[in-house]
């Protein structure tokens, strides 16, 4: 008897096996089609949110102290897998030692601290939800992170009048995935709070794709001649909110970081004692 149950658990198992990589098995399901616009393209009105922690460092990275040590484990560094294809940033030698002076002063000089807008890609992986709002000649971004906001041009391309904090974003089809070119950036964002930067030659193609109703694959290949020997690519998940009533909250921090920036201006210094 057992033998006969060892034989029929067995057979189920290659039964299994053999479904699952035959033509007509699992692996060749048919790729997830989103639901579409009224111009055919995919529809990626939403709230979304990366779940990772490549704001604080886009490499793979351990638990580590925070910059505030008097915060505890309150301001400590969660760990983290990475982000970026092959784990590493291709800076030239003296990029390098400009992201470890960044990395030195980053309780200062990292633009999150003083409620800079993020800068792209930057903007996407930040601890806070984003929305899309579609249509057919554009489709705009909202980020709850400082009142961000992108729009971006889905006509013939255009180009920046300016350097800005977000840059210019051009973006086209190619099939299911929106693409946006990102140029005329400023010098002024960093990708991270460990001190990875780039110049005002920075370069950023994004790639949305729907992967399944609730997320989609983003990619984004970042190309600055002045401080990257190549291109180098992140990818991530992700994730549509779903909970009843979702909605961008108000997070405009400039009144939280007034004190920080101009309170040594002051000319008679604030008495906080009751």
């Amino acid at each position: 008897m057992r033998q006969y149950l060892r034989g029929a658990m067995t057979a189920g198992v290659w039964a299994f096996l053999a479904l699952a990589v035959s033509p007509g098995g699992a692996q060749n399901a048919p790729a997830y089609r989103a639901p579409r616009m009224a111009d055919g393209h995919p529809n990626l009105n939403g709230i979304w949110q990366a779940m990772n922690t490549a704001n604080w460092d886009v490499r793979g990275h351990a638990a580590a102290m925070g910059r505030v040590v008097a915060l505890g484990s309150e301001d400590a560094m969660p760990p983290g897998l990475g982000v970026i294809d092959g784990d590493d940033i291709p800076y030239l030698p003296a990029a390098e030692a400009q992201r470890k002076k960044n990395y030195d002063a980053r309780l200062k000089d990292d633009p999150e601290v003083k409620c800079y807008l993020p800068g792209v890609p930057r903007a996407t992986y930040m601890p806070y939800p984003f929305q899309i709002v579609q249509s057919t000649k554009t489709v705009m971004f909202s980020y709850e992170y400082a009142g961000a906001v992108r729009v971006i041009n889905m006509d013939k391309p255009t180009k920046s009048p300016a350097d800005s904090w977000m840059g210019w974003s051009n973006g086209k089809w190619e099939g299911d995935t929106l693409v946006i070119d990102v140029t005329g950036f400023n010098d002024s964002t960093w990708f991270d709070r460990v001190g990875d930067y780039h110049s005002d030659s920075l370069h950023v193609v994004e790639r949305y794709t729907p992967r399944s109703a609730d997320t989609l694959n983003y990619e984004a290949t970042i190309e600055d001649p002045k401080v990257f020997s190549k291109p180098w690519k992140i990818s991530m998940p992700l994730y549509r909110h779903v909970e009843k009533n979702a909605q961008l909250l108000e997070f405009k921090c400039v009144e939280f970081v007034e004190e920080l920036l101009y309170g040594p201006l002051r000319k008679h210094p604030r008495n906080d004692n009751p």
